[in-house]
């Protein structure tokens, strides 16, 4: 995975952030393991949806979850699945395709 550390990118108060499997992260930021394979998770489902499909969904989700109680971006079905398995870091060695639909 590539890394980047820029001022510009993730938004504010976001420490990094995955897009198209590059790694944006603001300069300072400590790069734990657990952060890294958070971010690798996420790589896998945009690799197992495609790019658009994957944006696609995660933006069309994001909008339900804005309706309903609690974080919208913390009730993704993706970001569950990257936060609930990122201190495994075996996870991606027996992680199942589409391992997010039973965070849904």
């Amino acid at each position: 995975m590539k890394i980047v550390r820029t001022k510009y990118l993730p938004l504010r108060g976001f420490s990094a952030m995955n897009f198209l499997g590059i790694l944006f992260v603001h300069p300072g930021v400590y790069l734990s393991q657990e952060l890294i394979n958070h971010e690798r998770i996420h790589t896998a489902q945009l690799l197992e949806m495609g790019i658009i499909g994957f944006y696609i969904w995660y933006s069309v989700e994001w909008l339900v979850r804005l309706v309903q109680r609690g974080s919208a971006y913390r009730r993704l079905s993706m970001e569950r699945e990257a936060y609930e398995n990122q201190r495994d870091l075996d996870y991606l060695k027996h992680r199942k395709h589409f391992a997010w639909r039973k965070y849904l």
